[in-house]
This record gives C-alpha cells, sequence and structure tokens, in this order.
C-alpha cells in the first residue's frame, strides 16, 4: 500500500496513491449512506470544539491524507443536520442519487469549462439536451427551448428579471435603469420565495419595486387582488412589467392560478415568469404534472434539479423560448474568447456565469440510469406517503392546514393555535433526533411542515414522524 504523498507531490500521486485515496473516500461515503438513518437526524453541535478542530489545521504543514479525510467526514457527521436521512421532513434539500454524486465526481475530475462551447462541446451538448428535455415536458415546444443551467433557483429567478427588463425595455440593456421612463415594478404572491427581493436589490430596481400579492384561504395568488394592483401603480407612475407565479411555494407547496396568471399578463402587457424551483419536477409524472397545466404559457420558466430531481447541490435551470431575447441580455464581445462555433451556443451568452462548472452531468446520468418513468415512479410514491401522512396525522387529532397535490404537508394542533406552542413542538422532535420538522406560518396561522424529499423515506419512517409528533404534544 503506497502511502498517498504530501506537500506538492500530493499534486500528482502516483497511480497505487490515488487508488488508495479513492477506496478510502468511497469507503466514507458508502459508510455513510449505509448509516445515516441510525443516527440522529439533526445532533447537537458544541460550537467551540468545531471551531477548535477545524482552526487546527493552520496548513503551515501537510498533513497525511488518510487522516484529513477521516477527520473531515467524522465533523460532517456529527455537525451536520442530515438531509440524506429518511426522516428529513424539512425544507427542499433531498437525498443525492447515486449517479448524481458520480457524475459530480466526474465533473471535477474532467473539469470542462462551461463558457466556449468550443472548450466544453460534449458538456454544452449534454446540458442543452436536458434544457429541451425538461422544456418539453413542461409544454414547450422542445426545439425552441432555451435557457441555462444555474447555481441554484435563485440565479435563474434572477435572469428571468433581467430577460424581462430586456424585453419591456430595450434600452436597458446600455443604459440602465436611468434610461426608463419611470420606476418598473414586479409581483409575486406573498407566499412566494423571497429572494425576489434580493434580486431586485441586486438588479437595481430596489426591494420596494417588489409588491407581495395576498392569497386566497388555498394560499395561491389572488389573481384579482394582483389585478387592483397593477392598475393601482399605473395610475401612480410606476410601469408593472413582470408577474411571478410560483408552482410549489415553499411553506405549503401551494400552486398558484397558472392559466389565470397568464391570461392576465397578456391582457395587462406582463411578462410571466413562473418559479417552479420545487414543482417543476413534477412534469416529470403523468399523475402529478395536470397540477401545473397552464405553465407552457409563461414567458420563462424555473427548475431546481438538486431539489425534487434529487440531485447534489447546486443545480438550478432557466427555461424560455426566447433565444435572441437571452443572447441580447448577456451580450458581450471580446478578444480574449474563442470564435463562435457555427450552429452552437457558448454557454457565458445565455446566463450570468462565465467560467462555470458543468452542472448538467449529474441531471443527465441520474435521468439516463433511472429513466423518466423510474423518476414517476419516485415522485409518485412521495405523494403517497404524503397523503399517509395527512391521514395518520389527521386520525391523531390533528389538523391539515394546506391543500397541494405534491408531498409538502402543513398540520396545526387545534388545541393550541400559538406559535409558540407550534415552535416548540418542532423544536421537541427536532432536538430528539427522531425527524426534522419546520414550524412555518400560512396566511399569518402557526403550523408545522413536513415535507417527504428522500428517496429513502419509508411509510415506517412516516409512522415513526406521527410518533414523534405526538409524543412531543403530550
Amino acid at each position: 500500500m503506497e502511502p498517498f504523498p504530501v506537500g506538492r507531490a500530493s499534486f500528482g500521486p502516483s497511480r497505487p496513491a490515488a487508488d488508495e485515496l479513492w477506496r478510502r473516500a468511497v469507503e466514507l461515503i458508502e459508510d455513510e449512506r449505509a448509516d445515516v438513518a441510525g443516527r440522529a437526524v439533526s445532533p447537537p453541535v458544541d460550537v467551540e470544539h468545531l471551531r477548535t478542530v477545524i482552526g487546527g489545521y493552520d496548513f503551515a504543514r501537510p498533513a497525511p491524507a488518510e487522516d484529513v479525510l477521516g477527520a473531515v467526514a467524522e465533523l460532517l457527521r456529527t455537525a451536520t443536520v442530515h438531509t440524506t436521512h429518511p426522516r428529513y421532513f424539512g425544507l427542499f434539500n433531498p437525498t443525492p442519487t447515486p449517479l448524481g454524486v458520480v457524475g459530480e465526481t466526474l465533473a471535477a475530475a474532467f473539469n470542462p469549462q462551461l463558457a466556449a462551447w468550443s472548450h466544453a462541446p460534449a458538456a454544452a451538448e449534454f446540458e442543452a439536451h436536458l434544457l429541451r428535455f425538461l422544456g418539453g415536458r413542461l409544454g414547450y415546444p422542445a426545439e425552441a427551448v432555451a435557457g441555462s443551467f444555474t447555481s441554484g433557483g435563485t440565479e435563474a429567478n434572477h435572469t428571468a428579471v433581467l430577460l424581462a427588463l430586456t424585453r419591456a425595455w430595450p434600452r436597458y440593456g446600455t443604459g440602465g435603469l436611468r434610461a426608463l421612463p419611470g420606476r418598473p415594478v414586479m409581483y409575486a404572491s406573498a407566499e412566494s420565495h423571497l429572494a425576489w427581493l434580493k434580486i431586485a436589490h441586486a438588479t437595481g430596481l430596489g426591494r420596494d419595486a417588489v409588491r407581495l400579492v395576498p392569497t386566497g384561504p388555498d394560499l395561491r395568488l389572488d389573481v384579482s387582488r394582483l389585478a387592483a394592483m397593477v392598475a393601482a401603480d399605473r395610475a401612480g407612475g410606476d410601469l408593472p412589467f413582470l408577474a411571478v407565479a410560483t408552482a410549489g411555494t415553499t411553506a405549503a407547496g401551494a400552486v398558484d392560478p397558472l392559466h389565470d396568471l397568464a391570461d392576465l399578463c397578456r391582457d395587462q402587457g406582463l411578462r410571466l415568469h413562473v418559479d417552479a424551483a420545487y414543482g417543476g419536477a413534477a412534469a416529470l409524472s403523468d399523475r402529478l404534472r395536470p397540477a401545473l397545466a397552464g405553465i407552457e404559457r409563461a414567458d420563462s420558466i424555473t427548475v431546481d434539479a438538486h431539489k425534487w430531481l434529487s440531485v447534489p447541490m447546486g443545480a438550478g435551470a432557466f427555461l424560455c423560448t426566447d433565444a435572441a431575447g437571452l443572447a441580447e441580455t448577456f451580450r458581450v464581445t471580446t478578444s480574449y474568447m474563442p470564435a463562435d462555433v457555427p450552429d452552437t451556443v457558448d454557454p457565458y451568452t445565455s446566463g450570468m456565469q462565465w467560467s462555470r462548472r458543468f452542472i448538467g452531468l449529474k441531471l443527465f446520468l441520474s435521468l439516463a440510469v433511472a429513466g423518466r418513468t423510474g423518476y414517476a415512479e419516485q415522485l409518485d410514491h412521495d405523494a403517497e406517503l404524503a397523503d399517509l401522512l395527512r391521514a395518520r396525522l389527521a386520525e391523531t387529532g390533528w389538523e391539515i392546514v394546506n391543500d397541494t397535490p405534491f408531498p409538502v404537508v402543513c398540520f396545526a394542533d387545534p388545541g393550541d393555535g400559538t406559535r409558540a406552542h407550534h415552535d416548540a413542538l418542532a423544536r421537541t422532535v427536532v432536538e430528539g433526533g427522531r425527524a426534522w420538522i419546520s414550524p412555518v406560518e400560512l396566511a399569518g396561522r402557526p403550523a408545522l411542515r413536513a415535507c417527504v424529499i428522500s428517496h429513502r423515506t419509508t411509510s415506517a419512517d412516516v409512522e415513526e414522524l406521527v410518533r414523534a409528533v405526538n409524543d412531543a404534544r403530550g
């Protein structure tokens, strides 16, 4: 067994030394996969100990690779909320597919540079094929799909705002906001992901330009209220340009009324973007796909593969059918970039990133091996587990307070409707290590939220969650 070299020699180890390093890395990964279900979902963390151990690496002297790998794995085991645990019923953080992990590794090892197509033809074409497939399942003409892979939903949604501004006011690209005849404003549901505020800040629109539209009792955007807000803003001299629908809200999994919003945007001359970061995965399931009816009418769509498509962080996608508008939004010419290749798109001209990782490979491998049908079976299974969870909670006296076809279950204790009570219940469950859930407020009402997001979750895990919340309630 040849030891892995240290110091400068570690950059170019021999084949036997590299093989041994990979053997140990795979062993650590497989140990985690096999053992995570037996651990607390959210172990308690000694912050001072954590910082002391990490701070012990001053990088002044080289350390043996075996020791460093073991120490890092131990810290990840003991100081991480285990989103790969079958009883992690939390945010949209999945257990990654094994092929997704392999894809990340291959992307890192080959390290293609996805700026210019000519530098990474295979990687660029893999991603273009994936975008056409996703767009086609969402109802776009596959041959017309344009877009890019992104670091996540926020970057994809940021792209949607930039494209909308560019298309609404061609002068925006060169003259900026000061070239416009007034202040642009945009609209999203009060239940939407509030990354819109960060995006408005970053684009120069300002956070006050984001109008949060009230929802109805079903937690879906109220289209009549949106229409009234647009009229009031125009009367006040502002410039409405974009409405955002959410297909699978973070808190409750609600899907905004897509057809109604598309009708309003058509009549009012607004662009429509659908943030389907979570719910867009449902397009792979014939059973769940009808929940997205109308999404094909959107000017652009966001989907996150690192949510319900179960690939490692981060993997977002921006989709549209406006290749020319996207090219104008990110137009730039420099002498040091390679010349264009006919009938191709340089990725740096269709997204914010320039130098970029091969994000799409982990999704390509996962889809190629599971197939759409394999993904559909998993998505449908998650939805069935959520139905089981709703039924078991209702049987034991909880009130289900959201309505969604997706596996997001929000439930409240009818005996005590306070925020403090529900916060305490979530804290008890999480600190007990049996499961991870979160408190949530839906239209001002406190509740608990559980999302089936791991492909490892079984009916036994659902039953254990029900026992855990009932034990916490006492």
